[in-house]
């Protein structure tokens, strides 16, 4: 019996930081960008990318091996994937949450068995600095780079979200955290009888704004500055909350429920979307992992099911709720009032 027993998953995942930090690193050197202008020879690619010859090779090759690049002899090119969602320059890039985590969350993630421990956070706000958001929202340049990875985590479900939904049945909705605007312009783009708003903190407005006039899509798009700790949400058909809820803990999350179920009218609705982990609490790898990255991120802070999530939407008034997965590890939660 023992014979059969194999210990590769277990090795492949306790290294998998190697592979990790690999495409991090290829990331934040531009790698992908700078083979979207075509196949580049080792020795024109190296140089462009400023590797020392000891770690060239092995580096690119890793690539290769890891299926982030191709090469053919010796010229290296990107895959259909990584020129796609890779290259900065490109509307699809989702390297932004990637950058992030390069930059942040890369030497946060070592201190998780303190987190375990202690509960405690262990960002900037372990040693004594601002939060999390504090930081961020403090600092035009990080508060950009935070918003275009939120867009970068979020853009496959937002457009899923604006195809799915029954927007038919709606003329206006508003997007609670709305960050860049992805969501907001997703569901503008999908469904041009729809008005909508995105509500976050002022210092939000002029990269919303941004975005939505280079989507072209500002004409039917307005954002609305506000704290939902200290206001009330503005009313709206729908209320729509991407990868908002987890960051706070539970009596939080029920009162801004709450603040959903006032803002809409009788049959309007209330979507919650993000890594949903399932009720057995047993598939969604990425969910609970995300939970844990909430510990390290936030005070109190965490995933939850579907089940959960039903639960306190009915407790604040909703009617009727359904569960229906996204793409990926994300799934929304709907409650209709």
């Amino acid at each position: 019996m023992n014979e059969q027993l194999k210990p590769e998953k277990i090795l492949q995942t306790g290294l998998a930081f190697w592979a990790s930090k690999t495409l991090l690193s290829a990331i934040e050197m531009g790698v992908f960008t700078e083979l979207s202008h075509g196949p580049e020879s080792f020795d024109s690619l190296h140089g462009r990318l400023g590797l020392h010859p000891r770690s060239a090779r092995d580096f690119l090759d890793a690539l290769v091996a890891l299926g982030f690049l191709v090469r053919n002899a010796d010229v290296y090119a990107n895959t259909p994937e990584t020129d796609l969602f890779l290259d900065r320059k490109k509307p699809s890039y989702v390297g932004g949450i990637l950058e992030m985590a390069n930059t942040r969350l890369y030497p946060f993630w070592a201190h998780l068995t303190e987190a375990l421990r202690t509960g405690v956070q262990q960002n900037e706000a372990k040693a004594g600095s601002a939060g999390l958001f504090e930081t961020l929202y403090a600092d035009p340049t990080r508060l950009k780079e935070f918003l275009g990875a939120m867009t970068g985590i979020s853009h496959g479900a937002n457009m899923t979200i604006a195809r799915a939904f029954p927007w038919k049945d709606y003329r206006t909705f508003i997007d609670v955290g709305t960050a860049q605007g992805d969501l907001a312009v997703q569901i503008a783009l999908a469904n041009p009888h729809l008005q909508g708003t995105g509500f976050d903190l002022p210092e939000v407005a002029p990269i919303f704004e941004e975005y939505a006039e280079r989507l072209g899509i500002s004409d039917r798009l307005a954002f609305q500055p506000g704290d939902f700790f200290k206001q009330d949400i503005p009313k709206a058909d729908v209320v729509l909350m991407g990868h908002i809820l987890h960051d706070w803990d539970l009596p939080t999350k029920k009162m801004l429920i709450k603040k959903a179920f006032d803002a809409v009218p009788v049959g309007g609705a209330l979507v919650v979307y993000e890594a949903i982990i399932d009720d057995d609490r047993s598939k969604n790898a990425f969910g609970l992992m995300m939970s844990l990255n909430m510990l390290i991120e936030t005070p109190g802070g965490f995933d939850y099911t579907g089940r959960d999530c039903s639960g306190w939407m009915k407790e604040a008034g909703f009617s009727t709720t359904r569960v229906e997965h996204l793409v990926g590890p994300d799934s929304m939660v709907i409650a209709i009032k």
